[in-house]
């Protein structure tokens, strides 16, 4: 099989392909600024904002299978027109697509989000995520949508990295954000799990442990045999941030599903 990855150069697609080449695939993937790190891959550097060198990319390609992970926090035409191009050209040239989601195009709530439910964003983020999904299940009614939450793993994580920040006194995490974090090998296991599946639509992909970020920096503390007094703490709200407070994502469909376990934060970073 021959698997293209978009965002080669990301931590989670960094991941997706060092599982495929280990798994003996062909593996191309993309960067647009930074290199591609991983041994096997062909890289290959693409703006996905340019619908014609995406076309023309999967075309010389030929892949069978296209995961899809562009995304840039702040650029609505990295993250929600870079998908589309990405979905047009892998229908055109028949691939299966795994296009990756987030749970920040929930508007957040006490109860969890089941795999269906329709996006309700709140801040521009998260309707960039929100049209990524519409313009791909529009183009592509058989890919997989995968919605999935904090990605953690070694220092290399921002989220680990921002926990660490935050003992040191160098920034701050929030005590009224909650996240369903998980684990990037878990995740890029899923995926490729996906890859080889007929599933289509959105499907919930995270930990089952439902922690604070405050909380997630304790843990991150005693993984690392830090003192946990120096956490510094705040709140959303007192932060002026709009964004999405508590997003609990239940993934027991994805769980009975794939073969793959998702381990939750709390055993991940157990000391």
């Amino acid at each position: 099989m021959t698997l293209l990855v978009v965002g080669a150069s990301g931590y989670l697609g960094g991941e997706v392909c060092r599982q495929a080449v280990a798994a003996g695939e062909r593996v191309v993937g993309t960067y647009h600024s930074s290199g591609v790190e991983v041994p096997g891959v062909e890289a290959r550097r693409l703006d996905v904002t340019d619908r014609s060198a995406v076309r023309e990319l999967v075309a010389r390609v030929r892949p069978d299978a296209v995961v899809s992970t562009p995304y840039r926090y702040a650029e609505w035409t990295v993250t929600a027109d870079g998908a589309a191009h990405v979905a047009y050209a892998a229908a055109e040239a028949g691939a299966r697509l795994v296009h990756l989601s987030s749970d920040a195009l929930h508007a957040g709530r006490p109860e969890p989000y089941a795999d269906d439910e329709p996006p309700s964003p709140v801040f521009p983020y998260g309707a960039a995520k929100a049209a990524a999904e519409t313009a791909v299940r529009a183009i592509d009614p058989g890919a997989a949508l995968v919605r999935t939450s904090l990605i953690v793993g070694d220092e290399r994580s921002k989220q680990i990295r921002l926990c660490l920040d935050a003992l040191a006194g160098r920034a701050a995490l929030f005590t009224d954000e909650v996240r369903c974090p998980v684990d990037v090998a878990d995740l890029a296991a899923t995926v490729l799990d996906l890859v080889d599946s007929r599933y289509a639509g959105p499907l919930n992909v995270a930990g089952p442990d439902a922690v604070s970020r405050a909380e997630m920096g304790l843990l991150v503390a005693a993984r690392f045999g830090l003192d946990p007094a120096g956490l510094k703490t705040t709140t959303s709200a007192s932060s002026g941030l709009v964004r999405p407070a508590e997003v609990r994502l239940d993934s027991s469909r994805a769980a009975a599903l794939l073969p793959t376990r998702l381990r939750g934060i709390r055993e991940l970073l157990a000391p």
